[in-house]
């Protein structure tokens, strides 16, 4: 009997825990989650509100309200000031400015390449 209780209680190596890199707890998971939402935050929040507001108004007034979008940038901004989410919204913040960067980049040079070579 204590043979069989021995061997029931020994732990195995397929029964420890396994390690959880992607843990919220691992030092890189808050940059990186910042970040990409960031990213995410430039290409869908202006997209979406966009096509909302074309959903709702005709085509003059939704290009008017358009440039309330800016206000979504209040999110990032608000998350800079809690201590808690201060990573998390100055990565977001990184993000966000990388990718419209990009964005204006590839875009102004392409509009450069289409006046100089194709005018």
């Amino acid at each position: 009997m204590s043979t069989d209780q021995n061997e029931s209680t020994e732990a195995t190596p397929t029964d420890e825990r396994q390690p959880d890199w992607w843990h919220r707890d691992h030092p890189t998971f808050t940059a990186l989650t910042g970040f990409f939402t960031g990213l995410a935050f430039v290409i869908v929040v202006p997209g979406l509100f966009a096509a909302i507001l074309g959903w709702i108004f005709e085509y003059d007034t939704a290009e008017r309200l358009f440039p309330l979008v800016l206000i979504t940038l209040v999110f990032p901004l608000g998350l800079l000031v809690v201590p808690r989410t201060r990573r998390f919204g100055a990565y977001m913040l990184i993000g966000l400015a990388t990718t419209a960067l990009v964005v204006l980049g590839v875009a102004g040079l392409v509009l450069w390449y289409m006046v100089t070579y194709q005018s």
